[in-house]
């Protein structure tokens, strides 16, 4: 479990094509070289070096992975990464990943239970976890949180309390899944995070069949209710209610036909009549953008 690496900066815009670079012409983060080489110092090294692992675009030993080449490569997909598909696939990619636990435990564990919270109330979920792991301490889970906010809501420009560097830099700022609200009563005023499940309006079909297909390898059939509430399920990584969970599957379903959803005595499940790639199905999204 790891709560720790980013340095307290959020992975921007830009940092995963400069990460992708650097190792592609042959440096690793702990090269001597690397603050000239990156052309930043030497904790935003370290943060590139620690996102580049969290989205899996590297292992262990700086290799490039599969999917890194695919989108960051000269002939990748989306090099600079300007598309908003790319962004949910590397949101999906990210909680997938576990490198970064926090992003894995808040969605697919501490989000079910609730979708407005507290900074506070976060914490103390994150807690109990790592105490039992033997890794807490307050204010590397205290940064985990900061971080992670910061990535998914748009600072306020009038909130004295938002980075000015992280203003419209985040990967994910288009994504705007973390709504910041505030709650008065006679308490005084306290600050209200909120994830709500929605239709996702900006999320591709072909991005929520790459993550079924990737979370689910060699699956004949998924029930509609594993799609909604299951381990790394679309309906839990993108934040989907069931209508745009079914949404969705109708576009899978339309534009697939060895992909059908069928219901059967109240059983609705998604089935797959023959093998289809994960990675046909990204190019299919890429061709159109």
């Amino acid at each position: 479990m790891r709560f720790s690496g980013h340095e307290t900066f959020i992975c921007k815009q830009f940092w995963l094509k400069k990460g992708y670079d650097f190792l592609q012409n042959g440096n690793k983060f702990g090269d001597e070289n690397a603050v000239v080489e990156l052309g930043v110092g030497k904790n935003m090294v370290s943060a590139i070096g620690f996102w580049m692992k969290a989205f899996g675009l590297c292992d262990d030993k700086w290799n490039l992975t599969e999917i890194a080449h695919y989108i960051f490569s000269e002939e990748g997909k989306d090099k600079y990464n300007e598309s908003i598909g790319t962004a949910w696939l590397l949101h999906y990619l990210l909680i997938k990943e576990q490198y970064a636990s926090i992003y894995d435990l808040f969605f697919n564990g501490f989000r079910k239970a609730r979708f407005d919270f507290t900074t506070s109330q976060l914490h103390g979920y994150l807690k109990v976890i790592a105490e039992q792991d033997g890794v807490y301490n307050e204010n590397t889970i205290k940064s985990d949180i900061s971080v992670l906010q910061r990535m998914y809501q748009i600072p306020d420009n009038s909130d004295a309390k938002s980075e000015p560097e992280d203003v419209y830099s985040s990967i994910f700022n288009d994504l705007q899944l973390i709504i910041k609200l505030k709650h008065v009563d006679n308490e005084g005023i306290t600050e209200i995070n909120r994830i709500p499940n929605q239709k996702r309006e900006s999320l591709p079909f072909e991005i929520v069949l790459f993550s079924i297909l990737d979370n689910y390898p060699n699956e004949q059939s998924i029930s509609f209710k594993e799609l909604e509430v299951g381990h790394n399920a679309p309906g839990v990584v993108f934040a989907l209610n069931k209508t745009g969970l079914f949404d969705m599957i109708e576009k899978i379903t339309t534009s697939y036909k060895s992909i059908r959803f069928s219901s059967t005595a109240g059983v609705q499940v998604l089935q797959f009549t023959s093998p289809i790639s994960k990675w046909d199905v990204l190019n299919d999204y890429y061709v159109k953008r």
